[in-house]
């Protein structure tokens, strides 16, 4: 089990609207991860599963979309995993003790957004 090292990806716009979906499948084609996760994929997450890194059901929290050829983290996705962390959206299923390096990740991007985290609100 681990959470992925901060990346301090650049922002998309704030209102871009967020499809997890259509990211996944942008991200996977942009990383070349059509059989398998590797770390540029895993760098589009927040968390994924150390012992199953080639399962992509194992990543979690996806933050990020490939715009203009680029990574970048999109503010509403962040939102998303900020209000998943938060219990919302019946939560995520993830070792309880890395639920404050997961928060503590996510904070680093709101606060690149000038927001705080909502468990800090």
């Amino acid at each position: 089990m681990t959470v992925t090292r901060f990346q301090d990806l650049p922002l998309a716009d704030r209102d871009r609207a967020w499809d997890g979906d259509a990211a996944d499948k942008r991200v996977r084609d942009w990383a070349d991860a059509e059989d398998e996760p590797d770390a540029a994929y895993r760098d589009a997450h927040i968390w994924y599963d150390g012992d199953k890194p080639d399962n992509f059901t194992s990543y979690k929290l996806l933050i990020a979309d490939v715009i203009d050829n680029r990574l970048k983290a999109v503010p509403r996705a962040i939102m998303a995993a900020g209000a998943i962390m938060q219990g919302a959206r019946g939560g995520i299923d993830i070792p309880t003790d890395e639920v404050d390096r997961v928060k503590a990740h996510l904070a680093r991007y709101y606060k690149k957004m000038g927001d705080s985290p909502p468990w800090d609100r």
